[in-house]
Formats: structure tokens, C-alpha cells, sequence
């Protein structure tokens, strides 16, 4: 099972897919982003312009993220190609959660999104998720940030 991710792109399964990559904070907000691919050139440098150097990151097994330790970060892995998904405080669950969300939202709200207008809804989402219980209510971010952008 080593080669999981590498099989199902031979088998042709995510052939029609439009690939989309996220990253969170460990308990804070979530970040996506629609990409062309799912190669190590496309991924690592947006993980370079979003997370500080000499941070620890936590990753699936998945190959792209091999580089991450040359780039001058911490990179710990969960082997989910081995059925394990949590060890100690190595995790993936928090972005699992959010990917769950958004694909439960958009097949039970919109049905099907056009690549066109996936970012809009990743958009969507992940300002929900980073305005949920406990932050300020969203109504009254969104009149903030308008307000702000119009001044």
C-alpha cells in the first residue's frame, strides 16, 4: 500500500478531479487553494508562503511532502497507508474535518460545483470554519470587512 495516492491517479479515479490543497493551524483557521496539480513544485511553495520557517508540520504519507525538511521545517507523518491516523500528537483530523465539511456542504447544498467557481467555495467554507462557535458571529465579520474594504 505504499504507493496508495500513486495508484488511484494511475487508475484513473481522480483523472476528472480538480485538485485542491489546504492547510490548518493547529485549532485556528483553515487555508485552501485550487491548483493545478498535486506535484511537490505546486504544493511546497505555497506552504513556503503561508508557514514560517522552523515550524512543525504534520502530513499524510503522501510523497509530495518529502522536500518539507530541506525547506527548514519539522515535518512529522502519519502513515495512513498503514491505517494509522493518530499518533501521540501527529495528526491529520483537523483538515480531514474541514474536507469532510465542505464536501458534505457543497453535494447537500449545491450539489456540484464547477471547477470555474471551486475556489469561491473553498473560499466560502473556510470562512465559515474560521468564523465557528466561539469566534465573533459571522454576520458581523462580513459587515466589518466590508466596511474596512470601502474606507
Amino acid at each position: 500500500m505504499k504507493n496508495k495516492h500513486r495508484n488511484k491517479l494511475k487508475q484513473g479515479k481522480y483523472k476528472d478531479k480538480q485538485p485542491v490543497f489546504g492547510m490548518v493551524e493547529r485549532g485556528g483557521r483553515v487555508v485552501t487553494q485550487v491548483v493545478t496539480d498535486t506535484k511537490s513544485a505546486t504544493v511546497l511553495p505555497i506552504v513556503a508562503e503561508r508557514v514560517l520557517p522552523s515550524t512543525m508540520v504534520y502530513t499524510d504519507d503522501y510523497p509530495i511532502y518529502d522536500g518539507l525538511t530541506k525547506m527548514g521545517y519539522e515535518h512529522s507523518r502519519i502513515q495512513h497507508s498503514a491505517r494509522v491516523y493518530v499518533m501521540g500528537d501527529v495528526h491529520t483530523q483537523t483538515i480531514e474535518g474541514f474536507w469532510s465539511l465542505l464536501k458534505r456542504g457543497i453535494g447537500g447544498v449545491y450539489h456540484a460545483v464547477s471547477a470555474k467557481y471551486l475556489q469561491s467555495y473553498c473560499d466560502e467554507y473556510s470562512f465559515r470554519y474560521n468564523r465557528r462557535a466561539g469566534n465573533e458571529p459571522m454576520f458581523a465579520s462580513l459587515l466589518s470587512q466590508v466596511v474596512a474594504k470601502s474606507e
